[in-house]
């Protein structure tokens, strides 16, 4: 796979860095040389100073033949003004955009537009490991390491299933009662959801 990021700061290039590790083509944009020199010494991708609403210092970056647009900045009105066009303009079937204020992440995801938030993600990360009673495990799989973690369930999903989460990057593993029922989603299918429920999703990290 062939992937534009837009933004070379730590989120920027750690995703870099990462889709290059697994073998993807990888091109990383930003308006700063001093970001881009800090991507690791071995990332085989390419680099490219520009500024990324820039419609020309895109094609030039190869965004026409690009499989994937990640926009990474700092700045939530530019990220969603890039990946507008990439999805809008060049027609790129797989674009996300970073998000840092929470408010605006349901907003744009019911325009269609795919977000992660970095802030909801580490208060999600922090609530559970303050108040769940279940604690981060990791669980080998020949060799697939699974991380499985409980998240207190949002009130918003209150009566609702599992099959209305979206945990991005992450399944559905299992359910955790108040009363300390532990239920599979695999051997129950889509589970209710109330008050005082802990849902455990699984995440490959390796």
């Amino acid at each position: 796979m062939d992937v534009l990021i837009v933004g070379g700061g730590l989120l920027g290039r750690e995703t870099a860095r990462r889709l290059d590790s697994l073998g993807h083509g990888v091109v990383v944009v930003d308006e700063r040389a001093e970001n881009l020199a800090l991507l690791p010494a071995g990332f085989g991708g390419v680099t490219f100073v520009g500024f990324p609403m820039d419609l020309n210092v895109l094609r030039r970056a190869g965004i026409e033949s690009c499989d994937a647009v990640a926009v990474t900045t700092a700045d939530d009105n530019l990220n969603i003004a890039v990946v507008q066009i990439a999805k809008n303009y060049f027609q790129v079937g797989r674009v996300a955009a970073r998000i840092s204020d929470p408010a605006r992440e349901d907003i744009f995801e019911e325009k269609g537009l795919r977000t992660v938030c970095p802030t909801n993600m580490a208060a999600e990360k922090l609530v559970a490991d303050l108040v769940s009673p279940w604690q981060s495990r990791q669980v080998t799989f020949g060799t697939a390491t699974v991380a499985l973690e409980a998240h207190p369930v949002e009130k918003r999903y209150f009566g609702r299933t599992t099959g209305d989460l979206d945990i991005p990057g992450c399944g559905i593993f299992a359910v955790i009662k108040p009363d300390g029922r532990f239920i599979l989603k695999e051997t129950a299918g889509n589970i209710p959801l109330a008050e005082g429920d802990a849902v455990v999703v699984s995440r490959r990290i390796d």
